[in-house]
């Protein structure tokens, strides 16, 4: 006869107890936070001074909220991971799978034709170029971060260096956009080389900080370097991009004269929004192109194990600077054409908030996915814009949306960490040749 463990027997706590539990300490935690961003609110009285206004009856709700979502997770999964690949059936998944191989062409397609399907829109337009810019630099950073598996903060800088480039050369020199245009790109990939020697020996979060530390090196530089960049004031009146040397204005030889146009301002939008499509296409072209050679294949190698990689005769340190040089270099390209596109330039146009955009639109994409970050650009971008009424809770919903996203998704929307080159494949092809 056995005898029951005392262990086994013992009275253990409920399951609602544990939820009970779980749901308190998350709404104290959640009331911890969400009182001084939502309860209290800071507000100029009539006299001029500053009055202090309470909005508790909101800050309740809030906490309501995370109190019933913490209570209903833990009582339906448990404190442990929620099990979502057991719970979307295999029908689901293998739709989802075979719609996912038609969302590249589908989102080609739907970019190709936003011009003709909202040309009297301006404002969908101009948004439009600004996502299709977060894009590139989304698919530039791809190959540091996603491919090289190098933590950069700084990314910003290069972008600063592309625009200050061509608006230096433009302004001064009279060279036209399509010269200034891979010269950016150029000054740009010199600098990632620059940044990539001093840290060669870093990893983790020791090259977040130095990469951090060069992207703000570079904001203060051009801030106080009054003498050529214009210090906080800027450079303003840099020149617009022409087709093929046909200004996009009213006088005679210009794009809408030469070719019987009424002339109209959204030329010039249209022209530059295919201009930032070429170039966002070109990226995503070559970064394809560099994943099927051995430097891609390099980069992949010392992304999961860099020991490895040097142990397996791979030189990491032409590696590491090839990546940071290229990846910089369509930043340049990214650069240059904001310039040309706003006309006026500034050091507060590529502070760290930048650099974290563009990083969380790469990892909220799925590192090393080229369809995921455009994904990942598009709903950030365009979810900013839907948000843009409610100042107050755009980023909290932001950051609850990160978070949630982690949690459920920690690879990306489309997670794609597959090596370019299979041994599987090698053997196959080794047995079809016999």
């Amino acid at each position: 006869m056995t005898v029951p463990n005392e262990a086994a027997t013992s009275i253990r706590t409920p399951h609602l107890l544990i939820a009970l539990k779980d749901a308190t300490l998350s709404g104290f935690v959640a009331f911890g936070l969400f009182f001084f961003l939502i309860g209290l609110r800071s507000e100029q009285g009539s006299t001029g001074a500053l009055e202090i206004s309470t909005r508790f009856q909101t800050l309740a709700l809030l906490v309501a909220a995370v109190f019933a979502g913490t209570f209903l997770r833990t009582l339906a999964f448990g404190r442990g991971p929620i099990p979502i690949a057991g719970a979307v059936p295999a029908s689901v998944t293998d739709f989802l799978a075979s719609a996912g191989r038609f969302a590249a062409p589908a989102l080609l397609i739907f970019a190709l034709l936003v011009p003709v399907l909202f040309y009297q829109n301006r404002y969908l337009l101009d948004l439009g170029i600004l996502v299709l810019t977060y894009v590139m630099l989304g698919w530039g950073l791809n190959i540091v971060v996603g491919l090289a598996g190098l933590l950069d903060l700084g990314y910003v800088a290069f972008y600063a260096v592309g625009a200050y480039s061509y608006a230096l050369l433009a302004t001064h020199f009279q060279l036209s956009f399509w010269i200034c245009l891979p010269l950016a790109g150029i000054l740009a990939a010199f600098w990632g080389i620059l940044l990539g020697f001093p840290v060669l020996r870093l990893r983790g979060d020791y090259l977040a900080i130095v990469t951090l530390a060069f992207g703000e090196i570079i904001r203060l530089v051009l801030l106080n370097w009054q003498s050529l960049t214009g210090g906080p004031n800027g450079i303003s009146s840099i020149p617009r991009p022409s087709f093929f040397g046909l200004p996009f204005t009213e006088a005679e030889g210009s794009f809408a004269s030469t070719f019987g146009l009424e002339y109209s301002a959204t030329h010039r939008v249209v022209f530059l929004f295919y201009l930032i499509l070429a170039l966002a296409l070109l990226t995503n072209w070559v970064t394809i192109r560099l994943r099927r050679l051995p430097i891609g294949r390099a980069w992949e190698a010392m992304r999961e194990d860099e020991i490895a990689c040097r142990s397996l005769g791979i030189n990491t340190t032409t590696t590491k600077l090839t990546a940071f040089a290229i990846g910089a270099m369509f930043a340049g390209f990214a650069g240059s054409f904001f310039a040309t596109r706003q006309g006026f330039i500034s050091p507060e146009s590529f502070t760290f908030g930048e650099s974290a955009l563009v990083l969380a639109i790469v990892v909220l994409g799925g590192m090393g996915s080229q369809l995921g970050v455009a994904i990942a650009a598009l709903v950030m971008l365009g979810g900013f814009e839907l948000f843009r009424e409610f100042q107050l809770y755009r980023m909290l919903v932001f950051g609850g949306a990160m978070v949630l996203i982690m949690v459920w998704r920690p690879r990306g929307l489309v997670s794609t960490r597959e090596p370019s080159l299979r041994l599987d494949d090698g053997k196959a092809a080794a047995q079809d040749a016999k």
